[in-house]
């Protein structure tokens, strides 16, 4: 007996769910502090209630808009870094990683610093913004330890330098291939700090 089947209807993404993608899409392209709770809630297209239901107040939605934008990164490096087992290509990976961010069309730098530069001091952003700068010169530093630097602090520090001044190099003037620059400067840097071979 021939059996048919229905077509099976999407599912809707939960109100937290579109609140944050909506949050995280005007937060990025306009800022944190320019953003009301307005515009949000009918970009997601949820009544108020359901804002504070999830979130509680615009200060939480900031802080789980971060958070993913902490996750996505994280998640980003570690599999750029994992891509390969020599240690002088998994530092190049991380550069290469962000290479390909600079080429999205919507790229508009670090959600951390633009979030950073509106924030009070001491509150919220600026503690997610030091955690996610803890993190990436975390992850530095056991790239340059595993690689054998003579200084793998300070390579650390240098890594992170470049890794930042790229990305604000790129969204200031607009120009991807400020990438060709920070990989030159990060070779330069590896074949001063590396042993030889590595």
């Amino acid at each position: 007996m021939p059996t048919t089947t229905e077509p099976v209807a999407e599912k809707r993404p939960s109100a937290r769910r579109r609140l944050l993608d909506a949050a995280s899409e005007l937060f990025y392209a306009e800022g944190v502090q320019s953003v009301g709770i307005d515009r949000i809630i009918e970009r997601a297209g949820v009544a108020k209630a359901s804002l504070y239901n999830s979130f509680e107040s615009k200060d939480a939605l900031v802080g789980a808009y971060l958070e993913e934008r902490h996750a996505g990164t994280v998640g980003r490096l570690t599999a750029a870094i994992a891509s390969t087992e020599l240690p002088r290509e998994r530092i190049l990976a991380v550069f290469a990683a962000q290479a390909e961010l600079f080429a999205e069309p919507g790229f508009r730098g670090c959600a951390f610093a633009a979030a950073s530069t509106e924030a009070p001091r001491g509150g919220l952003v600026e503690q997610a913004a030091d955690h996610y700068r803890a993190w990436i010169l975390d992850m530095f530093g056991h790239l340059a330890a595993d690689a054998g630097a003579a200084d793998p602090g300070m390579l650390a520090a240098q890594l992170q330098v470049i890794y930042d001044g790229a990305g604000l190099g790129v969204r200031m003037d607009r120009r991807p291939e400020v990438a060709i620059a920070a990989r030159a400067a990060v070779n330069a840097l590896l074949d001063a700090q590396l042993p030889a071979g590595r």
